[in-house]
């Protein structure tokens, strides 16, 4: 097994353990009240970072690994575990609004209103960086940007409502 498929098959598991969390929490927030916003770009945004990771496999599984990128792919990971860990409970893939629920301002909210797509926006650049791939980094960035700006539009509107009503 060479190096960049031991990374691909950690990210492949890491990304797998978050749908498994998020659904979780999805369910428990939805019990608890909850209503899922503009659940229609959801599937755009799921074939987006699958055609990521697969991309990824396809031409970057006998890649050499760039060790500096990928000490920076590692420190968007620890940004990542920070971000989920301020939400708990409320971390989701999709947008979940809990009414009356408190805006979460503490951690890396205090200085972005959207930490988790800056974490986001730089994985799916700097991995297929770490595997010499700049065509794919390209490509996904392109068209996780569409994704986002559909997305934070969004989720921005669901922010202001929840706050509206808190």
């Amino acid at each position: 097994m060479t190096a960049a498929e031991i990374i691909l098959a950690l990210v492949t598991a890491q990304r797998g353990g978050e749908l498994w969390l998020s659904r979780a929490h999805t369910q428990a927030l939805m019990a608890r009240g909850a209503v899922e916003i503009a659940p229609g770009h959801y599937p755009l945004m799921v074939v987006v970072h699958t055609a990521w990771l697969i991309s990824l496999w396809v031409f970057g599984h006998d890649q050499p690994v760039n060790a500096i990128v990928f000490v920076a792919y590692l420190a968007l990971q620890a940004l990542r575990v920070w971000v989920m860990t301020t939400l708990g409970a409320r971390w989701t893939t999709r947008i979940i609004a809990l009414p009356n629920a408190p805006l979460v301002t503490s951690g890396p909210y205090r200085v972005l209103r959207h930490p988790n797509y800056a974490v986001v926006i730089g994985e799916i650049a700097i991995l297929p960086l770490t595997l010499g791939l700049p065509w794919i980094a390209a490509i996904f960035t392109g068209l996780n940007a569409i994704v986002l700006f559909i997305r934070i539009r969004a989720e921005n509107q669901a922010l202001d409502a929840t706050r509206q009503t808190a």
